[in-house]
C-alpha cells in the first residue's frame, strides 16, 4: 500500500502499466501508441518548483541529444493543464506534460500518490522498463540508457 513511499522504482525488465493520459494541450497519450520508440518519463512533485524546474530544463537543455535517439519523453504530475501549459510555456519545454489527475499513472509507476516522488523511467521499444531511478539522474545517465537499449535492439 506505501510502496510508492518507502519502496523504490518498478524494476528493470518489468512490463511497464499502460497509460493513458492528456498533456497539457489536451492530446491524449498513451503507452499502447507510443510502442516501437525509447520513452522517458519523468514523474515530478510540482510545475515551477525549484528541483522540478531544474530537472526539466537539464532535458531541455540536451533535447537535440534526446531527439537524435527518437525518444518520446514526457513530464508526469498530478497537476491540472493550465498549470503545466503555464509551466512549459515559461520554460519552453520541447515535450509535453502529462496530467495525471487522481494520481493513477504515478501510483500504477510506484512514483506516488498526492505526493508525486521524483522518479525516472526509461521504456524500451518491447514496452519493458530498461531504467529506473529515484532522484535526479543526469541527463547523460538518461540518455546512456536510451542508448543501450537502442543498441541492443540494433544487435538483438
Amino acid at each position: 500500500m506505501l510502496a510508492w513511499l518507502f519502496g523504490g522504482p518498478l524494476e528493470v525488465g518489468a512490463p511497464a502499466p499502460p497509460f493513458s493520459l492528456p498533456d497539457e494541450n489536451g492530446r491524449n497519450v498513451s503507452l499502447a501508441g507510443l510502442k516501437g520508440k525509447a520513452i522517458v518519463l519523468v514523474f515530478y512533485p510540482g510545475d515551477d518548483t525549484s528541483i522540478c524546474t531544474q530537472q526539466l530544463c537539464e532535458i531541455r537543455d540536451d533535447w537535440a541529444a534526446f531527439k537524435r535517439l527518437g525518444a518520446a519523453v514526457y513530464g508526469v504530475n498530478g497537476q491540472g493543464s493550465n498549470a503545466h501549459g503555464k509551466f512549459s510555456a515559461k520554460y519552453k519545454f520541447p515535450f509535453p506534460l502529462l496530467v495525471d489527475s487522481g494520481w493513477e499513472m504515478s501510483r500504477a509507476y510506484n512514483a506516488g500518490w498526492g505526493l508525486v516522488r521524483r522518479t525516472v523511467y526509461v521504456i524500451g521499444p518491447d514496452g519493458r522498463i530498461a531504467y529506473s531511478q529515484r532522484g535526479k539522474p543526469s541527463t547523460a545517465e538518461i540518455l546512456s540508457a536510451i542508448e543501450g537499449i537502442l543498441h541492443n535492439k540494433t544487435t538483438s
